[in-house]
């Protein structure tokens, strides 16, 4: 590593610490890491975090030594702090507000109701639109208190790291699902001849073709 990406890389970090953590995309990046980056490396502006606010923007400006300047409109307002409610008279149990919470704090399982840990939620809103059915609502539990002032720096570093376990469980998740399809693939491909009937040698090819394809694409994203 060069001495301008060790120091870009440092400056990430320290952004990246500075941040809320709620990982609600409203920067337009994926997570506060990403935006801790792009800050880094001049690609974005220091007022594109709402949940931050003004207080959030002095801090960034602190670090990188730019002025501050008022929250970029187009990225939200600095709001009191909402947390995710769940109407379980409504809720389907569609699991997909469980696949969509990035601090997973929502418990549930398959066709029955869920629950937001209210202690956890980062109110970030990502599980809003995924709901089919609308059930879910933002709460008011901080006003007239915005911002660092409705969210402290011991709950940004809990999710932090709620985030960091929700990766590593995600990718966990993804490597166990494409080693039991790939399990399959090659099952297929073991028994392609047996199971086609007729065995015509140009379709086993183009099956095998298919297969081999499938196989590589799944060593690719195991790593190997």
């Amino acid at each position: 590593m060069s001495t301008t990406e060790s120091g870009t890389s440092d400056l990430a970090a320290r952004i990246h610490a500075a941040l809320p953590q709620t990982q609600c995309t409203r920067c337009g990046y994926p997570d506060c890491r990403a935006y801790a980056q792009a800050i880094a490396e001049g690609t974005a502006a220091i007022n594109q975090c709402p949940p931050g606010g003004a207080e959030g923007i002095a801090r960034l400006a602190a670090i990188t030594g730019q002025p501050a300047v008022a929250l970029n409109p187009a990225h939200g307002v600095e709001v009191p702090l909402r947390l995710a409610l769940i109407d379980e008279d409504w809720c389907i149990g569609c699991t997909l507000c469980i696949k969509a919470c990035p601090v997973d704090c929502i418990v549930g399982a398959p066709k029955l109701m869920h629950t937001v840990v209210s202690e956890q939620c980062t109110g970030c809103e990502l599980c809003l639109p995924v709901c089919p059915v609308d059930c879910i609502s933002m709460v008011d539990v901080s006003s007239p208190r915005t911002g660092w002032a409705a969210w402290s720096t011991e709950q940004a570093a809990q999710a932090r790291e709620r985030y960091a376990s929700h990766q590593q469980r995600t990718l966990r998740d993804q490597i166990e699902s494409d080693e039991a399809l790939a399990a399959k693939a090659q099952a297929k491909l073991d028994h392609l001849e047996s199971d086609s009937t007729p065995a015509d040698p140009s379709l086993l090819d183009s099956k095998r073709a298919i297969i081999d394809a499938a196989l590589a694409r799944a060593k690719q994203r195991r790593g190997k």
